[in-house]
């Protein structure tokens, strides 16, 4: 072999090299930024029709946790609810989607385990759940009974009244579980107070027949993977950014779209933090 040759080839070699290493942070960089601790964003609404004497109530949204190895955990989700509870909110909303089964997972975990940690909220009004695609795709009624082992409620196209509010709970949007109408008629059917809705995905809102206090929301993981110049790989919704992620004014209804705690398909984040809201209610 000549030395020019030989020359050629290493230096092939090293940008071969180079580039694996590339490949290997920016896959690091993005299970860092998927196993980070939520952020926590924070809003105020001022509610019409707020119940005499009531005082302002504290509610937190969290949605996607997607239990499954590597990334989430059940001791992971422990850790975090138990950090969350530091926030002491009155009322603990989760928008679907608590188990994954991504291809690449290292680990699927059965349901009572996906459920456990969330035994752990303390809010003084109790948690609520609405579920998700994949917790529909997986096996509902083991996770619904692993969820009503701790006492959390899950709605499905139901109401319940909770404190000051009734809560309207819109089974999934996403596999076809929906119904709004069935949800309205059941809020109409307890007490006038202000109302809420909690769903996994926020496509249900131009369906809404009346305005409500705020519309609680997921599945986006607001886009989960946003690339550079060209944005979010996806946001699985038909509306596409119409609610993609975050505080959103829609035609004067409020929706709230978490980013989730955990992930889908890959074990991966860039651009989109995991996050829960804490909003508060008040006259």
């Amino acid at each position: 072999m000549s030395s020019t040759t030989a020359r050629t080839k290493r230096h092939w070699l090293r940008w071969v090299l180079a580039l694996l290493l590339l490949v290997l942070a920016l896959l690091g960089k993005g299970y860092w930024n998927a196993t980070r601790d939520p952020i926590v964003h924070r809003a105020t609404l001022t509610v019409k029709n707020w119940p005499d004497g009531a005082p302002p109530l504290k509610v937190l949204l969290l949605s996607d946790t997607h239990v499954a190895g590597p990334d989430m955990p059940p001791e992971r989700l422990a850790r975090i609810v138990a950090k969350l509870n530091r926030l002491k909110p009155d009322l603990v909303l989760i928008a679907g989607d608590l188990i994954s089964e991504k291809r690449l997972s290292t680990r699927i975990y059965t349901p009572d385990q996906v459920t456990a940690p969330l035994h752990g909220f303390k809010a003084r009004l109790g948690t609520v759940v609405a579920l998700g695609n994949h917790d529909h795709w997986f096996d509902p009624k083991a996770i619904e009974a692993g969820l009503r082992k701790g006492g959390i409620r899950v709605l499905k196209n139901e109401a319940i009244e909770r404190g000051p509010l009734v809560i309207g709970g819109v089974d999934d949007d996403f596999s076809g579980h929906d119904d709004v109408p069935a949800t309205f008629a059941a809020m109409d059917a307890l007490p006038t107070k202000p109302r809420v809705l909690v769903t996994h995905s926020p496509d249900i809102v131009p369906d809404v027949p009346s305005p409500v206090a705020a519309v609680f929301a997921g599945h986006t993981h607001c886009g989960q993977i946003v690339l550079p110049l060209y944005g979010p790989v996806t946001y699985v919704s038909r509306y596409r950014d119409r609610f993609g992620c975050g505080a959103i004014n829609d035609k004067g209804q409020p929706v709230f779209v978490g980013a989730g705690l955990g992930t889908s398909v890959l074990p991966l984040r860039y651009g989109a933090h995991p996050d829960v809201w804490l909003v508060t209610l008040k006259p």
